[in-house]
């Protein structure tokens, strides 16, 4: 039988395989857990906007991207409903950005998650809360025992 650890960490290896959009902007996916998830990613010159500081966009994307991995840890394929976020300040040049997403409710097909985006000294970047439905489908096949 399998843990909830365990198909949290399967649901998340199966998802990042295939997950080429968060890795081509260089995240790294850090933990995963149930109903959690945690992405780094460092700021480059192609994340710069013309105020040279990490264009909002990859900033939610990071965030986004946590959101998912942790709204998926179940092994039940779950997608956005709605998300939003708060920036409180600016992601320089060289910055690692840590998402940390935790799950804040889960009832039936919908699920709530905050994420908040550090960076390297801790300082809070933006603010993101997500909603989740989930679909029909798995990552995975579990076997029955």
């Amino acid at each position: 039988m399998m843990t909830p650890q365990e198909r949290a960490q399967k649901s998340a290896n199966a998802m990042w395989e295939n997950d080429s959009a968060s890795q081509r902007v260089g995240m790294k996916l850090v933990n995963v857990g149930v109903g959690s998830a945690t992405l780094s990613m460092v700021v480059g010159e192609d994340h710069l906007n013309g105020h040279k500081i990490c264009h909002g966009g990859y900033i939610f994307m990071l965030a986004d991207s946590a959101f998912a991995f942790a709204c998926n840890s179940y092994n039940q394929l779950a997608v956005a409903h709605q998300n939003s976020i708060t920036f409180a300040a600016p992601g320089k040049l060289g910055d690692l950005l840590t998402a940390n997403a935790v799950e804040v409710s889960k009832a039936g097909r919908s699920g709530i998650y905050d994420v908040t985006i550090t960076n390297q000294n801790d300082d809070a970047l933006a603010h993101f809360r997500g909603h989740s439905r989930t679909i029909k489908g798995t990552h995975f096949t579990e076997n029955e025992a």
